[in-house]
């Protein structure tokens, strides 16, 4: 289930791609299917495993390519452990919100990114999360250890993006269908997965998930701006002054 539309990303083969706050890795390895070369952080060394594993299988399977580049790494998403402009795509998903100082993450991923390069940062979108958070206090921290400490407004997170010098591409919503999953989930209580409705519920996401029949597909799409579960903003680092005046001179008159 992707969260980030690589076409706007603008995924290029052989691209350096750090998947930050990768989780269980969904793009990372939608990454690696495309040709990038990609580079998967988290802080959670279990999770880093099981993508190192998946990374091996999908070799091993022939779905990507026998020299395929996929690194797992462990780290702090406050003191990346890259030099400036190492990295052609940056992707960080559902990750900024779970990070006390958000703006420190913010300049670290913009330092990484080339100059030419492209973000896509996705966090719980606010009308969602504002109803999850109404039903249940513990879905988010402190009660909920490591889990959610802000809402965000598109307009705010878009302005710590331009704070850092990223320039805006635009955004969108998206899984729309999983709110109404979450809302019930923490209308009976967030970790009461053996309720009868969001058992069901989550049959209904898994079905969609796997067989993405065009009755749900059309559906989510069509509720996706009204009450998506996430937003994705696209923002792209502009060339360096100096890049920029060295196209300038070479130009044809």
């Amino acid at each position: 289930m992707l969260t980030v539309n690589y076409d706007r990303l603008g995924l290029q083969k052989d691209d350096l791609v750090l998947d930050m706050g990768c989780g269980a890795g969904r793009h990372a390895f939608e990454s690696l299917r495309r040709g990038g070369r990609i580079v998967a952080f988290d802080m959670s060394h279990p999770e880093l495993v099981e993508v190192r594993n998946t990374f091996g299988a999908m070799v091993d399977s022939g779905e990507v390519a026998d020299d395929a580049t996929g690194q797992p790494m462990q780290g702090d998403a406050l003191r990346l452990p890259f030099p400036d402009n190492t990295f052609d795509r940056v992707i960080a998903s559902e990750v900024l919100e779970h990070i006390p100082d958000d703006d420190a993450a913010i300049a670290e991923l913009s330092r990484v990114l080339k100059p030419g390069g492209t973000i896509a940062v996705t966090v719980p979108a606010r009308f969602a999360e504002r109803l999850c958070w109404k039903l249940s206090e513990e879905y988010y921290a402190p009660i909920a250890v490591g889990g959610h400490v802000r809402i965000y407004k598109e307009s705010d997170l878009r302005s710590k993006l331009n704070a850092r010098g990223l320039d805006d591409q635009g955004s969108h919503k998206n899984h729309a269908l999983h709110s109404p999953y979450w809302w019930l989930k923490c209308a009976v209580g967030p970790t009461n997965d053996d309720n009868k409705l969001v058992k069901a519920y989550h049959r209904l996401l898994v079905w969609d998930i796997v067989k993405g029949p065009w009755v749900t597909r059309t559906a989510d799409k069509l509720l996706n701006p009204l009450i998506g579960k996430s937003v994705v903003l696209y923002a792209h680092k502009p060339a360096t002054v100096e890049a920029t005046s060295a196209e300038a001179a070479n130009a044809p008159a």
